[in-house]
């Protein structure tokens, strides 16, 4: 659904563009809520992943074809806000390096897709979890369904911006109908892929879906005969050892038998990122580098609609048109396999180092008022207590 140069007047694309930048900021200080040290590089990934299995176009019949938009895929695995930014990435990398998607454009393609798609699949998303049971079957059956949603609802977008800035006279209300007929087809396709990916996420590593995150067990501690420790393993942590301390008699509570005492069991390590994240990137690569050899190459449900209702004339050519990459192919290779397969891997690598650069730099704006104020914590304590030294020592005390 990549809106060329050409479609949207001026005005509303520009007035689009304010909504885009306005959305990509609100995003950015959502993100830093969202982002953990663990989160921010698999953002990064995310981002990747979706742009190589867009190349992969599905044949949803009539000649016409499909590709995820990925607003589902990436709010459900790192969150709403850095799903924005993830889908923002991917079309800036597609506009600028691929001219897939208009540079006039960008913020008409950035609402549609990163704002809105993201928002719908989202909102549903949440909807159904509150309402399922609580379990790992519900998540996947409101991810299938978020995204199922969330496609004809970014078409649905489309034809509302085309009704207030379109280039060419058409009956609205046709093209509203075979915008979103086709993409409910197209949905479906968007919906096993997500479904699917999630799913995977599930089975492996269900503490990195963020939309999963309210599934998991708080961590509870049971030292022999004592109280179960709820909270934290740091938390969890500071209490076992405080009662490990008081029965071994160097707490408040002396005298007590320090054999009766229970060793502490310490909580468990933080559990490696490295392998999901290599697994991750083999699959990405894969998919933009081979799989995307045997992607459809019919028109997408917007070239199809758009040649249909006779407006696909009023595109106009890309400003990126001369890029070596462009039409996800490298100049002066005759090789077509190799051609698109060398082309993918160098999209994914740079939207991986993009987005990463972005995320990580989140992460750190996020890091740094925290280490401020741990910093300055104890330098007001430090302050506070020569103050009393000096009181109590004071020759007037």
């Amino acid at each position: 659904m990549h809106v060329p140069d050409g479609f949207i007047d001026a005005p509303v694309s520009i007035a689009a563009g304010a909504v885009a930048v306005g959305a990509v900021a609100v995003s950015l200080k959502g993100a830093r809520r969202e982002l953990g040290e663990r989160t921010a590089p698999l953002a990064g990934l995310v981002a990747a992943f979706v742009f190589a299995v867009q190349m992969l176009n599905f044949p949803v019949g009539a000649g016409t074809s499909g590709h995820l938009l990925g607003g589902a895929l990436a709010a459900i695995l790192v969150g709403p806000y850095t799903g924005m930014l993830c889908i923002s990435v991917v079309l800036l990398m597609q506009a600028a390096l691929f001219a897939d998607g208009g540079l006039t454009a960008l913020g008409v393609n950035i609402t549609n897709m990163a704002v809105v798609g993201v928002l719908a699949a989202y909102g549903v998303f949440r909807a159904l979890v509150k309402l399922l049971p609580r379990s790992r079957r519900s998540v996947t059956v409101a991810t299938f369904t978020a995204a199922l949603v969330s496609v004809p609802v970014a078409a649905t977008a489309f034809v509302g911006l085309y009704a207030l800035g379109g280039t060419a006279d058409v009956p609205l209300g046709k093209v509203l109908g075979a915008m979103v007929g086709v993409h409910v087809l197209i949905g479906i396709g968007e919906a096993a892929i997500t479904a699917l990916t999630v799913g995977a996420v599930l089975a492996v590593r269900p503490d990195l879906v963020h939309g999963a995150r309210d599934l998991q067990t708080p961590l509870v501690l049971r030292t022999g005969t004592g109280p179960a420790v709820p909270g934290t393993p740091q938390a969890a942590e500071q209490s076992l050892a405080a009662r490990s301390e008081t029965r071994a008699g160097t707490g408040p509570q002396t005298g007590t038998d320090p054999a009766a005492a229970p060793a502490p069991t310490a909580p468990a390590a933080p559990r490696r990122t490295r392998p999901v994240w290599l697994a991750g990137l083999a699959t990405t690569l894969a998919c933009a580098g081979v799989v995307s050899f045997y992607a459809s190459g019919s028109p997408d449900g917007l070239e199809k609609v758009a040649a249909d209702f006779g407006f696909a004339t009023t595109a106009t050519a890309h400003d990126a048109a001369g890029s070596p990459l462009a039409d996800y192919g490298v100049a002066d290779i005759d090789d077509a396999r190799l051609s698109g397969g060398l082309a993918g891997v160098l999209g994914v690598g740079a939207t991986l180092v993009v987005g990463s650069g972005v995320f990580v730099t989140v992460r750190r704006r996020r890091a740094e008022p925290a280490a401020a104020a741990a910093t300055a914590a104890p330098s007001a304590a430090s302050g506070a207590s020569r103050a009393e030294d000096g009181t109590a020592h004071s020759p007037g005390a």
